[in-house]
C-alpha cells in the first residue's frame, strides 16, 4: 500500500516508515479501497510526538490522533484507532442492512408492546 508521510521538525527513518507500513498492512485485510492515506508527524515544545492519520473511503473519511513521547507506542496507539474505526466503519452496513431483514421478517415489529395493567388492589403501599 502506498501512503504519504509528511514530517515537521522530524527526519522520518526507515524503521519508522516500516512500522506505519506494518500498520496500514493490517487495514489492508478489510477489503476496503482506501484513498490517499495519509500521515502527519510533530514534535511539540516539550518533546511529545503527535501523529495524524487521515484515509478517504469510498464513502467517508477516517480521522485519527495519536500522542505521546515513546514515538513508536504513537504508532501504535495510532493503527489501533484506525483498526477500530474502519472495523466500524463495515459493521455499520451490515448492521444497518440486518435491522431491515428482521423486521420484514416480521422478527422486529414497529408496534408497541402492551402494558401490563395492574389493578389497585395489587399496588402495595410501602409505609415508612
Amino acid at each position: 500500500m502506498t501512503f504519504e508521510i509528511t514530517s515537521k521538525e522530524i527526519k522520518v527513518t526507515a524503521p519508522m516508515r516500516e512500522k506505519l507500513a506494518m500498520k496500514y498492512a493490517k487495514l489492508e485485510r478489510f477489503n476496503i479501497p482506501m484513498i490517499n492515506p495519509h500521515v502527519t508527524i510533530t514534535k511539540d515544545k516539550n518533546c511529545i510526538k503527535k501523529l495524524e492519520a487521515s484515509i478517504h473511503l469510498p464513502q467517508g473519511q477516517l480521522l485519527a490522533v495519536s500522542e505521546g513521547e515513546d514515538l513508536y507506542a504513537a504508532i501504535t496507539i495510532l493503527g489501533q484507532k484506525l483498526e477500530r474505526q474502519l472495523n466500524k466503519y463495515c459493521d455499520k452496513h451490515a448492521a444497518h442492512s440486518s435491522g431491515k431483514e428482521q423486521c420484514r421478517a416480521g422478527v422486529i415489529s414497529g408496534e408497541e408492546l402492551p402494558a401490563e395493567k395492574v389493578s389497585d388492589d395489587e399496588l402495595e403501599v410501602a409505609e415508612y
